[in-house]
């Protein structure tokens, strides 16, 4: 009897399948990207600065009036020596800002920039152009990139997960 019963467990467990959980993805991807054109301008200030010592103002210098399409304008001032014989320094300088132009934005043609404001301080960047820039997924997971112009960027993956619990 115990024979039968040995017998009949090893049977029992032997015949019994395993038990699992496998899962098996396929993640598919493709980014397309074009870059945008840009321009960051900063006008310039006028200033005027003057230091001296020994000298005697006249006439004090001054700024003209910023209106667009015209330059700012700058009259310099009149000094005279204060006690003649004695040294004097004197110093005066002037920066002429941008001037206050018409158009405030700048435009974007085809992805390119073809005309900036002429400011003191200009970054640019120029945009990508399209082109054959294109990519395809088939449904049997086979991938496919064409490359663009300039500016542009395509990236593609496919990733396999198999997991088994």
């Amino acid at each position: 009897m115990r024979r039968f019963l040995f017998v009949s467990c090893l049977t029992f467990f032997a015949i019994s399948p395993a038990s699992a959980d496998i899962t098996h993805a396929i993640k598919s991807s493709i980014s397309l990207t074009v870059d945008g054109a840009g321009s960051i301008s900063t006008r310039v200030p006028s200033s005027f600065a003057v230091s001296g010592s020994n000298v005697t103002l006249g006439t004090p210098p001054k700024l003209g009036t910023l209106t667009s399409g015209t330059a700012l304008g700058y009259t310099p001032g009149v000094y005279s020596v204060t006690t003649a014989g004695d040294s004097f320094s004197y110093s005066e300088s002037y920066i002429e800002g941008d001037d206050v132009p018409t158009v405030l934005s700048t435009t974007v043609t085809a992805g390119v920039v073809p005309a900036l404001p002429v400011f003191g301080s200009n970054t640019t960047t120029s945009g990508g152009v399209a082109g054959t820039l294109a990519g395809t997924l088939a449904t049997d997971g086979a991938m496919s990139i064409t490359a663009g112009g300039a500016g542009t960027t395509a990236i593609g993956q496919v990733i396999q997960e198999l997991t088994i619990k």
